[in-house]
């Protein structure tokens, strides 16, 4: 199946203009994903169309709310959401962290057959991780819920920076459970071709 088209007519709906070059590279992401997913089994999902939806379009959903950066994805797995922002968003700065060494090598690779120069892999756990400076924003897509994600991640975040939670249902519980941090924007997301509720969770320190 020809997903061009399919990936063209999407971005569009959701108001995304990607280059053709940058077209080509988010499929090339795609198949080489598959590629890999064969052998390594990173994802759960292996058929190219839901591949589109659930990853694909789904990371792309928050590109209207990535700032100037630098974005730092944790638990970033197969390079998800940060791989196709950083491919649609050449000037941001991404930072993909996670603890899988298998995870870390395919993010190496794909970051260099796709010469994303703006893109730089880190294997480790964010809780001993130490950077030079901290991030604008700090994104994550599943690694935990918000309480662990801002506990684990707080002294990573720049001094005006924000958390972007990618959630299924509204995350009242863990919403509720937060301390020091309060929710400045719940954005409702749109992904074509995908049946579920989607929301991004932006947060702040108190």
């Amino acid at each position: 199946m020809n997903l061009a088209p399919h990936l063209t007519e999407a971005l569009a709906s959701m108001g995304l203009a990607p280059g053709p070059r940058q077209g080509a590279a988010l499929l090339d992401y795609l198949g080489l994903l598959g590629k890999w997913n064969r052998t390594y089994n990173l994802t759960a999902i292996h058929e190219p169309e839901r591949m589109l939806t659930h990853h694909l379009l789904d990371s792309l959903a928050i590109a209207p709310h990535i700032g100037t950066g630098p974005l730092l994805d944790v638990g970033s797995g197969a390079g998800l959401p940060g791989i196709p922002l950083a491919i649609l968003r050449p000037d941001l700065k991404v930072t993909l962290l996670d603890a899988s060494q298998k995870k870390c090598g395919f993010m190496q690779q794909a970051a260099i057959e796709l010469k994303l120069a703006n893109v730089a892999v880190v294997h480790g756990r964010v809780e001993t991780y130490r950077p030079a400076a901290g991030f604008a924003q700090i994104v994550s897509r599943a690694f935990s819920d918000l309480p662990e994600f801002v506990r684990l991640t707080r002294h990573v975040l720049a001094e005006d920076g924000e958390w972007l939670a990618m959630k299924g249902l509204y995350p009242n519980e863990e919403i509720a459970q937060l301390k020091g941090v309060r929710v400045i924007r719940d954005i409702p997301l749109h992904v074509p071709g995908l049946d579920a509720d989607r929301h991004l969770i932006v947060m702040e320190p108190v």
